[in-house]
């Protein structure tokens, strides 16, 4: 089975509205040099909140205008079960145990 090629990024909360462009940017950057399909978010006590839900959301999207998939690894169930809840399981997808 072929294994499929990772960038990991650790995202550390609160994430703050004004931490959105930052991290966008971080994202857009990591994506566009496609040393890999897939990018792996590391959740370091990110809230379960709107504002984390929408900042997670808008990075999933910077990913795919590189044809790049967006993983969250280490969200918390509260904040798993606020990204159903709003809908959005299949766009903020959790990253297979044990990838990097």
């Amino acid at each position: 089975m072929r294994h499929r090629k990772t960038i990991t990024i650790a995202i550390q909360g609160p994430i703050l509205r004004s931490d959105l462009p930052g991290l966008y940017e971080r994202v857009c950057h990591l994506a566009a040099r496609r040393e890999a399909p897939i990018l792996v978010c590391d959740l370091l006590a990110v809230e379960a909140d709107a504002v984390s839900v929408d900042a997670l959301a808008r990075l999933a999207l910077a990913a795919r205008r590189y044809d790049c998939q967006l993983r969250l690894r280490g969200a918390s169930k509260e904040l798993r079960e606020l990204v159903s809840f709003m809908g959005l399981e299949e766009v903020l997808s959790a990253a297979a145990p044990g990838s990097s």
